[in-house]
């Protein structure tokens, strides 16, 4: 990476909280009277007499004190900084959008998919997750995701919530443009909810409940937090005072966007991370019992549909609003997921009507999501055809992901979460270091001490740098996912009894059933 070398508009890190200087010195000066005279004998001459040179001093000192003091006061009194409104209500409404993504979104787009005996089952798994690590991210999350300590985790400044009030603030992607600090603590509270989220879909149906909760803790701690801190921390566009100051900025920002990795939205945080998890957990749980023998089909294609629509709508808080500020970058972030993703249920329906003579509902809303997927990593980096490129090249990928990739893993992945998120995520991390480039239409790289991008941009470089990503990411959250499903294996255990699988997990574990006969 070179010295000043940044992710074009990449998430902010670290956070100050305001602190007004507006409170007076203190320091006060005091001047003796002058000595006293004898009175002369004509009054009216010693007054129309010019001061002498000890007086005249003494009035020269006085008024260089009175400036200096002066300038003491208005260093006192300089205005705290100030929020911008507009990129404030922004990035709320941006985190109101992904919570929606989430809830009802994901979780519809689950439960449609599952069979009707474990439908109750998966919608739970859905809300008491993002439950449970909105609570995480309050007491210890946000503090290591977002707030300085070493390349790969974070400090405890913010552990319990601490200086987080309504007089925080933080900074977006320009210099001396604010946002208070609790919307980005809002925001990406939701990205973490809905990451830990995905996860279920890849061994629904058959997962006892306290594990799910208990993974997720292990897996959200160990895994997702030093993936957030790894790529998106920084101490904030106005470190970059100089060329001088880069090399110390580094030092304190995350180890991959030191190293210059691009990820726009969480191609690398949010879904390789996820889909890697719980390909290792489909693979520790074990298969479905008839998966292979017998048909295990969605039990309703309408819910699943609807759920992706959600996903659709709400995404575009998920990518333009990692922009944090409305404006430019955030418009090009919405209109490439509208592009991409819509690119990505032309190729999916093309190329599955092709093969197999017929298009399909399930298809057309899973390419909508692997569009999705793929763009999040490039949304505000890429220009328009790049967008249609990625979005594309997703749709028929990540069909591959969920047929033939799906077989030669042989893993039992109930929601196709590595086919379609690990599939669609790694496409996007590595084609956005392919269509950044700005003779592509990208944005390239962002220098914030010039504040313009760099002239320079070498796309094998950039590409190398996005598969560094790409693996640091796997092998992190594949080795923290085994251990945290072994431990869980070993503690509350991880799968239901065989008589509860068949039985349902409605019943079996919830007591609880979603359509009544």
């Amino acid at each position: 990476m070179r010295s000043t070398r940044s992710a074009s508009r990449p998430r902010p890190g670290k956070w100050a909280t305001a602190r007004s200087s507006s409170s007076p010195s203190t320091t006060s000066s005091a001047f003796a009277p002058a000595s006293s005279v004898p009175m002369r004998s004509n009054p009216r001459e010693d007054a129309m007499r010019l001061p002498s040179i000890e007086s005249r001093a003494r009035i020269a000192a006085m008024l260089f004190l009175l400036f200096a003091c002066g300038n003491l006061f208005a260093q006192d009194a300089a205005p705290a900084p100030t929020i911008s409104k507009a990129d404030t209500v922004w990035v709320l409404v941006s985190a109101a959008l992904v919570i929606f993504m989430t809830l009802p979104g994901l979780a519809l787009f689950y439960g449609g998919l599952v069979r009707s005996k474990n439908v109750l089952s998966i919608l739970i798994q859905n809300l008491a997750v993002f439950a449970l690590v909105a609570v995480l991210w309050a007491l210890y999350g946000y503090s290591l995701a977002f707030t300085e300590g070493n390349a790969f985790i974070g400090g405890t400044d913010r552990v319990l919530a601490a200086g987080l009030n309504a007089s925080s603030i933080g900074a977006t992607f320009t210099k001396g443009v604010y946002i208070p600090e609790l919307a980005f603590f809002v925001f990406q509270g939701a990205f973490a909810c809905i990451t830990c989220a995905l996860i279920v879909g890849a061994f629904a149906e058959r997962v006892k409940f306290a594990g799910v909760m208990l993974f997720t803790v292990l897996w959200f701690t160990f895994a997702y937090l030093p993936m957030a801190h790894m790529v998106w921390f920084f101490p904030g566009p106005d470190a970059f005072t100089s060329t001088e100051a880069v090399e110390g900025v580094l030092a304190k920002s995350g180890y991959l966007w030191a190293k210059g990795a691009l990820d726009f939205a969480g191609g690398t945080v949010v879904h390789i991370n996820a889909a890697i998890a719980g390909l290792v957990g489909s693979y520790v749980i074990g298969k479905r019992i008839g998966f292979g023998r017998e048909a295990i089909r969605p039990h309703n294609l309408t819910q699943t549909m609807v759920g992706a629509s959600i996903l659709w709508f709400g995404w575009f808080g998920f990518n333009a609003g990692s922009a944090l500020e409305a404006g430019g970058v955030a418009a090009m972030a919405f209109a490439n997921t509208f592009l991409a993703t819509a690119a990505a249920v032309v190729a999916w329906l093309a190329v599955e009507w092709i093969g197999k003579g017929k298009p399909s509902l399930l298809g057309a809303a899973s390419g909508a999501v692997a569009g999705l997927v793929a763009i999040t990593p490039a949304a505000g980096l890429v220009g328009l055809n790049g967008a249609l490129v990625i979005g594309a090249v997703a749709g028929v990928l990540c069909l591959w992901g969920v047929s033939g990739l799906k077989r030669l893993l042989g893993a039992d992945d109930s929601l196709d979460v590595f086919g379609v998120h690990g599939v669609g995520g790694i496409t996007g991390a590595l084609l956005t270091g392919v269509f950044a480039a700005p003779s592509l239409g990208g944005a390239g790289i962002w220098d914030y001490v010039t504040e313009s991008a760099l002239p320079d941009y070498s796309i094998a470089s950039q590409v190398w740098i996005q598969l560094q990503g790409v693996l640091v990411t796997a092998v992190l959250s594949s080795v923290v996912a085994l251990l945290a499903f072994l431990i869980v294996k070993h503690t509350v255990g991880l799968r239901v009894s065989e008589e509860a699988e068949r039985e349902g997990l409605d019943i079996s574990s919830h007591g609880e059933a979603a359509y009544e006969n």
